[in-house]
């Protein structure tokens, strides 16, 4: 029996985390983890740095402890996240030869996030226990067990904490853990300026740097270095940035002409939310990406102001209350009008001066 207080006290090497900070990590995550043999870690489609950090990180920390683990995408990875270290050990699907006896799903409010990985490997699935992990509030849970932490800037933030219970040093592997840890964080808070990076975000960063992750570069990677098509293709979407509610919603589209028009991938498009929610007085930032059939919409708001998931959940989708997102069974046209309705409505239902 693994109690989350025993190796907090133990762990050697620790700069900057609490034992408050490092209790918030359930014994049975610790026992569920220690207990298995070969281990699948997921992270869901359309990956970020805090997907792949995540599910990486933990791959090569049970890795440390003679576990054989298998870190999953059902995309491939964006070259973009290519400085992230030993991002080639990410695949596209399960190994064959492996009978997996742990399922680890990361970064996912909901299971079907992890994209055609479930659809494909149906089986696997529904016979391997799943254990959880996230830091999206929207989870309703779908795991055996269900490591929820809202209150975590990113799933990386989680995966640090959870180090030193499963006695793997946060600097193993010449501190290329910390470095795809880090890089999760950094992208979750936007280099900690979000309000989500709470003191404990900053505790876990501070550990991270001590372990050699080079935060100045991770974060000059994800922020400041952009390819060209990349820029050309923020230039098209900006330049038909709309408004609504006297300008309290700001919003834009990504339709596929764009993609083409730039020359761009699709993973390119992150960061367009980011710009759209710089706007002065936009209360509620929304990017309509154009899917065919279907619209994603990523929506970012303001402090005290409106819930994203209260918008965002009126279409099935979750995430956070300042960042949220959902997928719309309906084209573009047709789910633009929805989305800015509610949204007008929320904002209406705002105090006074809000």
């Amino acid at each position: 029996m693994v109690v989350a207080a025993d190796p907090v006290v133990a762990a050697p090497g620790l700069h900057a985390l609490t034992p408050v900070d490092l209790a918030s990590v359930p014994p049975d995550v610790v026992e569920r983890l220690l207990a298995a043999r070969q281990v699948l870690t997921v992270c869901h489609r359309d990956p970020e740095a805090d997907a792949l950090g995540s599910a990486l990180g933990l791959a090569l920390a049970l890795e440390t402890l003679g576990k054989r683990v298998t870190p999953v995408c059902a995309d491939v990875v964006p070259g973009m996240y290519g400085f992230m270290p030993r991002i080639d050990r990410v695949l596209q699907d399960p190994d064959p030869s492996m009978e997996y006896d742990l399922i680890v799903v990361g970064d996912c409010g909901d299971l079907s996030r992890i994209g055609r990985v479930l659809e494909d490997h149906a089986d696997l699935f529904g016979r391997v226990p799943i254990l959880d992990i996230d830091h999206h509030g929207s989870n309703t849970g779908f795991g055996v067990v269900d490591w929820i932490d809202p209150d975590a800037a990113a799933t990386c933030e989680m995966v640090t904490l959870l180090l030193p219970h499963l006695g793997v040093p946060i600097d193993a592997l010449d501190g290329d853990i910390a470095a795809d840890l880090m890089a999760g964080v950094v992208i979750d808070t936007a280099t900690f300026a979000h309000p989500n990076a709470t003191p404990r975000t900053l505790r876990v960063a501070a550990e991270l740097r001590a372990a050699g992750a080079p935060l100045s570069d991770i974060s000059r990677r994800l922020y400041r270095t952009k390819p060209t098509a990349q820029l050309r293709l923020f230039g098209l979407v900006l330049a038909r940035l709309e408004t609504a509610a006297q300008g309290r919603i700001v919003w834009s589209t990504l339709a596929p002409a764009d993609l083409e028009a730039a020359d761009a991938l699709p993973a390119m498009s992150e960061g367009l939310i980011d710009l759209l929610a710089q706007s002065e007085g936009g209360d509620v930032a929304i990017l309509f990406k154009d899917q065919g059939d279907q619209t994603r919409i990523s929506v970012r708001t303001r402090d005290a102001g409106v819930d994203a998931i209260a918008l965002t959940g009126a279409f099935g989708g979750g995430g956070h209350a300042r960042a949220a997102g959902a997928t719309i069974q309906a084209p573009v046209a047709e789910a633009r009008p929805m989305v800015l309705s509610i949204a007008e409505s929320l904002i209406a239902q705002l105090p006074a001066g809000a």
